[in-house]
């Protein structure tokens, strides 16, 4: 009999902090795609993930203490500290609800679709993606735009009413 190697699997934990995430149905399962959609994309099948759906106010303060930038912003990343018993640990994403809501409306964009793509963002800083130089931003924004349309999400990057 030939043994079957069990398929290993990133351990993603998602906590619910600010109650408003959960007037939206479904939202763990989605955040949980979308983080699931950017492991696979660059070949992560193991490690340890958490994401935080928070508020602003939590974020604000996490910005402020981390970035020294005293406001709110959409998604946060904060990568695993290096060192013994570490372990495959990548770090965390948090979300602040009010932002991503308020950029979700002004952008008619779903609500969940818009949580989805932030999550993926935030994810693929975790695996050393990042936005700071235009040639980074561009491959980082076309991964993202492919991962969304692979999950049905609409071009994030594309103005809804001139499809650019």
């Amino acid at each position: 009999m030939i043994a079957k190697r069990q398929q290993e699997v990133a351990a993603i934990n998602i906590l619910i902090e600010a109650p408003q995430w959960r007037e939206n149905p479904g939202i763990e399962a989605e955040i949980l795609k979308a983080a699931q959609c950017a492991l696979a994309a660059e070949g992560r099948t193991t490690g340890e993930l958490s994401i935080l759906l928070s508020d602003d106010d939590s974020v604000r303060a996490l910005n402020s203490q981390f970035r020294q930038i005293d406001k709110p912003t959409n998604v946060l990343s904060f990568p695993a500290a290096e060192g013994p018993g570490k372990g495959d640990a990548l770090g965390d994403v948090i979300l602040g609800y009010e932002t991503v809501a308020r950029e979700a409306k002004e952008q008619r964009k779903p609500l969940l679709d818009h949580a989805q793509h932030l999550t993926m963002h935030g994810v693929l800083h975790l695996l050393g993606f990042d936005h700071e130089r235009e040639d980074e931003a561009a491959e980082m924004e076309a991964l993202e735009t492919s991962l969304c349309l692979s999950l049905g999400i609409a071009d994030p990057y594309k103005d809804p009413d001139t499809g650019i």
